[in-house]
């Protein structure tokens, strides 16, 4: 299997199958015999076709004498992966971006659609720049298509944020996003884990975050350091979250939605391995990553159990509750790519699911306690709404000043019980968190 065929088997698994693109593209990966070149080069044609995916289609269907819903759907991830190849891979020659193409269509038996994807890809060579639309005809149809976002969703963060705010959010979407790493504070420390990556080929730079670390290179899991319980990965807008929460040595806290455990393993390495921590989660599948995460990075103090946090009753009485909702992903999808695409976001229905799940966590949380309800997501609807729709509705809960940690700085006019994380301005995530007080 060439790195071409890599990719269009990875591509065509999340087009038709609906795969998730990191799980899919590791597993093919992790099977192959490709070199680590090779792989890096299915990679960047793998992520670059998911994120340019709408510009890539305008294009191939000014370009082809086809309706775009006509074409094969194989037939299209081979035009998308040309197309990519002779608009945003310098170091690839342009007879190899359409001979290889070609190429792909008789590997895979598609040999009626040879000579096709031959004529839109030698129609494109001859362009000097991709087409776009007419700004002044719509912008958010401009937009959309420039930086492959739906139009709904362009809509609803110029409307939610402003444009400035939204273009800035739509220029983070381009590239491969940092990975940051949480050191395992029970086991080791900054400086000492930063060399041992460093004997491992591994690049880390400290963050403005204590205890959190940047990665350059490498897969991490592959490491004996990450074998050794070391470090897990985790964003930045995770751990700020944590640290916002404020778990201390010796409490008892809830981690109302925790699989697959970043959280959890990083409010114990915080609390030093001492107290209680309740890890809660729809399904006891993905409850095995909690507790196999935990058993690598030598955590003895999380407890799992299955089952919604909407409407369950086992819940013990917590010094701090974590609800960390299911949500649209808006604010992730420089890491999943694919959800700029879902038709359904569950924009309509998750609001009320999570509004759920933060009442009834809120009955096992003690007088004094703190509550931190967050998502990944950039949609006032599933943020600020929710809270203030809690807070009017349950009068012994109060909001708390988020007090900003670590240098972050917020970036619109929000209450201050709330914060709204933008990659472009901190450098995590898109992210919201709010922090709530029982009286």
């Amino acid at each position: 299997m060439t790195a071409r065929e890599a990719a269009f088997k990875a591509l065509k698994r999340v087009m038709l199958d609906g795969a998730y693109s990191n799980l899919i593209l590791d597993r093919i990966l992790s099977g192959s015999d490709l070199s680590a070149r090779d792989k890096a080069f299915t990679s960047i044609i793998f992520y670059g076709v998911m994120e340019k995916q709408l510009l890539l289609d305008y294009n191939i269907q000014r370009l082809s004498d086809r309706p775009l819903g006509s074409i094969e759907k194989p037939v299209l991830v081979i035009l998308r992966m040309g197309m990519y190849q002779l608009f945003f891979m310098e170091s690839v020659p342009q007879s190899a971006a359409v001979n290889e193409s070609v190429n792909l269509c008789k590997v895979n038996k598609l040999d009626n659609a040879k000579a096709f994807v031959n004529a839109v890809l030698r129609s494109a060579v001859k362009l000097k720049t991709l087409y776009l639309p007419d700004k002044r005809k719509g912008k958010n149809k401009y937009l959309s298509i420039k930086y492959s976002c739906p139009e709904a969703l362009v809509r609803l963060w110029r409307n939610a944020y402003g444009d400035e705010i939204t273009a800035q959010i739509l220029e983070s979407l381009e590239g491969r996003p940092p990975v940051t790493a949480r050191v395992n504070t029970l086991r080791t420390d900054t400086d000492s884990l930063i060399r041992m990556l460093e004997e491992e080929g591994i690049k880390a730079v400290k963050t403005d975050i204590p205890d959190c670390i940047m990665l350059d290179g490498g897969s991490p899991s592959e490491l004996a350091s990450f074998s050794k319980g070391l470090f897990h990965i985790q964003d930045m807008a995770c751990q700020i979250c944590c640290v916002i929460l404020g778990a201390r040595s010796g409490e008892t806290v809830t981690d109302a939605c925790s699989a697959p455990g970043g959280k959890a393993f990083t409010l114990s390495e915080m609390m030093e391995n001492k107290g209680r921590l309740i890890s809660c989660d729809l399904y006891e599948n993905r409850l095995k990553l909690v507790r196999d995460g935990a058993q690598r990075l030598g955590i003895s103090m999380i407890e799992t159990t299955a089952g919604s946090s909407s409407d369950r009753d086992d819940i013990p009485m917590s010094d701090r509750i974590l609800c960390d909702v299911p949500c649209s992903g808006l604010g992730i999808i420089r890491r999943k790519p694919e959800l700029r695409y879902k038709e359904d976001t569950g924009a309509e229905s998750l609001p009320q699911i999570q509004y759920d799940i933060l009442c009834n966590c809120s009955r096992f949380l003690r007088p004094g306690g703190r509550m931190v309800y967050s998502t990944c997501t950039l949609d006032p609807d599933e943020n600020g709404k929710v809270v203030r729709r809690f807070l009017s509705e349950h009068k012994d809960f109060s909001p708390a000043a988020i007090e900003l940690p670590y240098g972050i700085r917020r970036r619109i006019d929000e209450p201050e019980n709330e914060l709204t994380l933008f990659p472009e301005k901190n450098g995590t995530d898109g992210f919201f968190i709010s922090l709530i007080v029982k009286r």
